[in-house]
């Protein structure tokens, strides 16, 4: 058997980042950068003023409190020039462009809000309330670096520099399907030997959250032609495609016997999990087989999938964000093999303690769906008492 590490590690080196993209900025959400964004200008690009108020001559208000002639109002987007002199004012907006020979701003909750003159109550130094030209950004830096995750903020900056389009390595797109005859779509009735299909709605899901596009493909008959046409009609939209099922040991285990010639079937020493299988279709396509029982397909999901779409986009393929915690019980685990428990992680006066659920079957999705952590239990480790400290994964939900 492939160790954890090493199946990954056989994934990871198969893969190519998908291509850059020219995107506008709101389909770049969620992308990651393939150039360096450059300030054209600095920022702000002008002396502005920071808060709704008065210009002034720093100087006129030594002796404050002082009366001022307010000679004008500059307001945002202004874009005639104005100029003042010492012992004048003039009213000015939040963003407003500084009026020559100012060098202050006195906020409008210092005075008595004249608009013919001011009373101003107290004096302020040079600069006050002032934003200079290029106090944020330089002309000529850096903003973005190449590698950038493109999020909201970032985003913001793109269009604050005035960048309408980028060079993004977009969100992988993912074809996810579920294969089986006792499968049924949620919703409908069922008759003796069948289940509702919950595999491809919730890998769906967890595509969306590890920062894919899902698609959720309608659940496929255990027919040979029919899997085969299936995964082939999904070439055109997906940059990976996902299946769950048919990928053990079982007579009919369908996907491993069409998919035998392109895809690597290996039992992996993990539990849940066991049969994996990983395999590049034609154009390079990326495609991961999974186990069919709920819990060993999400796990396997996060555990392969996950840093594999990160990988995609140009990311370090990272894992889940984990941290240690003590035992709240103790656990067992076979020799030679990582186990992946699923628990409850809480946070205390002694810090982190982690309660493994009481039901880990791999067909338990109760105990998945109210959990909040893997507990990584090291293939060396047969016995852990309570107190141990082990490595725990944080699940994104």
């Amino acid at each position: 058997m492939r160790t954890v590490e090493e199946h990954l590690s056989a994934i990871l080196g198969a893969l190519t980042p998908l291509p850059p993209l020219d995107l506008s900025l709101l389909e770049a959400q969620g992308g990651v950068l393939a150039e360096p964004v450059v300030a054209p200008v600095p920022l702000p690009p002008f002396d502005n003023s920071a808060m709704d108020g008065y210009a002034v001559v720093a100087s006129d208000l030594v002796s404050a409190p002082v009366t001022l002639p307010v000679i004008g109002d500059v307001m945002a987007g202004d874009q005639g020039v104005m100029a003042i002199r010492p012992g004048l004012c003039c009213r000015i907006m939040t963003g407003a462009p500084m009026p020559g020979g100012a060098d202050a701003v006195v906020p409008v909750e210092w005075t008595d809000h004249g608009t013919v003159s001011v009373w101003i109550d107290r004096p302020a130094p040079a600069g006050n309330y002032v934003r200079l030209a290029g106090e944020d950004v330089r002309a000529g830096q850096t903003v973005l670096p190449e590698g950038t995750f493109l999020g909201a903020t970032q985003l913001g900056m793109a269009a604050a520099v005035g960048r309408s389009r980028l060079l993004v390595r977009p969100k992988p797109r993912v074809v996810v399907l579920a294969t089986g005859n006792e499968l049924r779509e949620p919703g409908t009735t069922l008759s003796p030997g069948q289940i509702w299909d919950s595999n491809s709605f919730m890998l769906t899901a967890a595509v969306i959250e590890a920062g894919g596009v899902g698609y959720r493909q309608a659940i496929v008959s255990d027919d040979a032609e029919h899997v085969l046409e299936t995964i082939e009609d999904q070439l055109g939209r997906a940059d990976v495609i996902i299946t769950t099922g048919g990928v053990s040991m079982g007579a009919r285990d369908i996907v491993k016997e069409v998919l035998s010639d392109r895809v690597t079937f290996t039992p992996v020493a993990m539990r849940p999990g066991r049969p994996q299988g990983f395999g590049l279709l034609s154009g390079g396509i990326p495609i991961f087989t999974l186990p069919g029982n709920p819990v060993s397909a999400y796990i396997s999901f996060q555990v392969f999938v996950r840093p594999a779409l990160r990988a995609l986009q140009g990311l370090p393929p990272a894992p889940l964000d984990s941290v240690t915690a003590a035992l709240t019980q103790p656990v067992s685990s076979p020799d030679g093999i990582r186990q992946y428990l699923r628990g409850a992680l809480s946070y205390g006066a002694d810090g982190y303690s982690v309660t493994p659920a009481s039901a880990q079957g791999s067909h338990q999705m109760g105990s998945l769906s109210s959990s909040n952590v893997l507990i990584s239990v090291p293939s060396a480790a047969t016995q852990l008492s309570a107190g141990s400290r082990v490595e725990v994964l944080r699940l994104p939900s």
